[in-house]
């Protein structure tokens, strides 16, 4: 959400600080941080759809008959599986899942933690001159 303001003339005057090429390199570098984590986080979001579908066929699967035979999408094809095997695979789906929301968590969290750090350093130095939030 833009709240978008015009700054007062205090605001707007210079405090003098100069930005200098490693003031720049931090700010680009935030930049680039906020940029890969606004990914992750929609990648986690799909993840987790993902995973919650797994865990509702999960459910269907256990209350079918074992003799069936059930349709898996396994990439861009569905392959006929008895129920045991579609099990068997679906856990193994279930485990990637989880392992893919594990690693980008930590690397949201490293992200988040960087970000964190610039933005001290930066509002340190400029104070209300940048504006390092959403």
């Amino acid at each position: 959400m833009n709240n978008m303001r015009m700054l007062s003339e205090e605001e707007e005057t210079s405090d003098g600080v100069e930005v200098t090429w490693e003031d720049q390199k931090q700010i680009n570098t935030f930049a680039k941080l906020n940029a890969r984590l606004r990914g992750i986080e929609d990648r986690l979001e799909q993840l987790k759809q993902e995973k919650e579908a797994l865990d509702d066929l999960s459910t269907e699967l256990e209350l079918m008959d074992e003799d069936q035979v059930v349709l898996y999408k396994l990439g861009e094809s569905f392959l006929h599986l008895s129920q045991a095997d579609a099990m068997a695979r679906l856990e193994i789906d279930q485990a990637s899942v989880s392992s893919q929301l594990g690693e980008l968590g930590g690397v949201a969290e490293e992200c988040e933690r960087g970000m964190k750090d610039l933005k001290v350093r930066l509002y340190a130095k400029f104070g209300k001159a940048i504006n390092l939030d959403e």
